[in-house]
């Protein structure tokens, strides 16, 4: 690879995957002037004058990612030891400021450039984003510091319930209203026991209403976990701006979601990890712990499928942080998902950068185009087989700048 050192650069690349979606492709020449994309060229196309030349001609280039459901605070360690410690939460601000930066460091090895968080506890990732004494990251945060759960259900792990005699409004923006995003809790967790539990809602219709009402007024979207089918419907109508994890929520809810542009936010991963962790447990797991989340898996690729013939926008997100899904790496696997699903490589690529970068309200990012911010990776490989080779990127070039 020869460089010089110009405000230009022109790039040769084997294989171009823009982020649109569109089939790869072949021998184009990306220009990048300074921190934007200039223009992408054909082969035979002039480049400037007295630019630099960078040959990627083996390589498959595409746009960075972005992880669209993660909780930077916690770690996917299996060991009970750790995550007894991660969910006693008893470590000074600072030992948790550090668990952050490192996990930081795993996404962008990883060629991750933008995380959307799904809330914590004491709301330190938000403090994290705007501590002027941690160390600067490539890696964009939207945080929404502490999510809202109801009293006395699932969500304390990663926010604070409904604080009494105030509505689900009222407790987000009671006190200080600075944040990328709300994070609301309107269900239980996605059951690893029994296949097809439904939880009843948190919030009522008037609840999750008058919350999306009051983030608009801030300008703020609004980030819902919900699984089932009342949940998600409750969430949908309220005009909630994404669905996480939508497990077991039905075609309906996703005819609504496309027809409102809602997205969905998968996490498969997280049940392809829950797998993994009892297959390596052999004898000492429940054989009926094993088929319940492999029946999870399978049906939730038959939603994913269903909701991409039906229309509705997904973003790639890994919910990294639970139990066997880790920083970074957990992106790789999530995106073989959509393909086995049913996504062609590049469409999952799409859902894996632009969806995500739209998501986060990064509207320069995600895709490789005139004017657009100059971030993408390369691997060594043929697009067809780009999924397999995520962990082996050989070129990174963030805001413009090769890292």
């Amino acid at each position: 690879m020869k460089t010089m050192h110009t405000s230009k650069t022109a790039y040769r690349v084997g294989w171009l995957i823009d982020g649109s979606g569109q089939p790869a492709l072949a021998n184009r020449i990306i220009i990048v002037d300074g921190e934007r994309f200039e223009a992408v060229l054909e082969p035979d196309e002039a480049l400037p004058s007295e630019v630099g030349i960078v040959d990627l001609s083996d390589c498959t280039v595409f746009p960075a990612l972005i992880d669209s459901h993660a909780h930077l605070l916690m770690s996917g360690s299996t060991d009970p030891v750790v995550r007894k410690y991660q969910l006693e939460n008893t470590q000074c601000y600072d030992d948790r400021a550090t668990i952050i930066a490192e996990h930081l460091a795993q996404h962008l090895s990883c060629g991750v450039l933008g995380v959307r968080d799904g809330g914590d506890q004491q709301g330190d990732v938000l403090r994290y984003k705007t501590d002027s004494t941690q160390p600067t990251s490539p890696v964009t945060i939207a945080a929404p510091g502490r999510a809202r759960h109801a009293p006395g259900r699932y969500g304390n792990l990663i926010g604070i319930p409904v604080e009494a005699g105030m509505s689900l409004a009222q407790s987000l923006f009671s006190g200080n209203t600075r944040r990328d995003h709300v994070k609301i809790v309107n269900s239980g967790l996605n059951s690893l026991t029994q296949f097809g539990i439904e939880t009843p809602p948190q919030f009522d219709a008037d609840d999750l209403r008058g919350a999306v009402a009051a983030a608009r007024e801030h300008g703020l979207p609004t980030m819902v976990h919900a699984n089932g089918h009342l949940p998600v419907k409750l969430a949908v109508e309220a005009g909630c701006s994404s669905i996480e994890h939508g497990f077991f929520m039905g075609r309906e809810n996703m005819r609504r979601m496309a027809d409102e542009g809602v997205v969905w936010v998968p996490t498969t991963v997280t049940m392809q990890a829950y797998q993994d962790y009892l297959a390596s447990q052999g004898h000492r797991s429940d054989p009926s712990f094993a088929e319940v989340s492999r029946k999870n898996l399978e049906h939730q690729l038959e939603q994913i499928n269903t909701a991409r013939q039906l229309g509705v926008t997904l973003a790639v997100g890994t919910d990294a942080g639970s139990p066997g899904v880790h920083h970074g790496t957990a992106m790789q696997t999530e995106i073989q998902l959509f393909i086995k699903a049913g996504f062609r490589v590049e469409a999952a690529i799409r859902c894996a950068s632009r969806n995500g970068a739209r998501l986060m309200g990064l509207l320069d990012r995600g895709k490789i185009s005139a004017g657009l911010r100059a971030d993408f990776l390369a691997v060594r490989t043929p697009p067809q087989t780009l999924p397999q080779a995520l962990h082996a990127i050989v070129y990174r070039v963030v805001n413009g700048r090769p890292t």
